[in-house]
């Protein structure tokens, strides 16, 4: 559950401080922090996800009767559509995204950055609500106990 926290503590920082703040910049400004971002958080944020993931299907696995089940599966479906929004859509616009020149980007990068911000909305709402998930499995637990 730490790992799930951190996840989701992750992606508010980013969707709600970080990638808002953007808007501030200038354009060349906001292309070059966006690329810089992806840099760092294309290798910080799988490698915390796949820990996330495995101890969370571990957990799942190894204790599949006991009280908090359903929202311990619920957690580990968020988990998985977290991924899914990410493999399917920021990655690639991500991708995209490393190769724009900042004094002169594509002409629909506005267009990419907003749909980027759609998506982001959907897998930081999915990393948040299956750290809810795991705590309240693990209140039951406690309570159960």
């Amino acid at each position: 559950m730490l790992l799930a926290g951190i996840l989701a503590g992750e992606e508010f920082v980013v969707r709600y401080g970080v990638h808002v703040s953007l808007a501030a910049l200038d354009e060349p400004s906001q292309i070059k922090v966006r690329q810089a971002l992806i840099l760092r958080l294309r290798v910080l944020v799988p490698i915390l996800f796949v820990l996330t993931a495995i101890s969370a299907v571990a957990v799942l696995v190894l204790d599949s009767s006991g009280p908090g089940f359903g929202f311990r599966c619920a957690g580990v479906f968020a988990l998985l559509i977290f991924i899914l929004v990410t493999a399917i859509g920021t990655v690639p616009i991500n991708k995209g995204a490393l190769a724009w020149q900042p004094d002169a980007p594509p002409s629909n990068w506005k267009a990419l950055v907003r749909r980027w911000e759609r998506l982001d909305v959907i897998r930081s709402s999915a990393a948040i609500l299956a750290f809810a998930f795991f705590l309240t499995a693990v209140a039951l637990q406690v309570a159960g106990n």
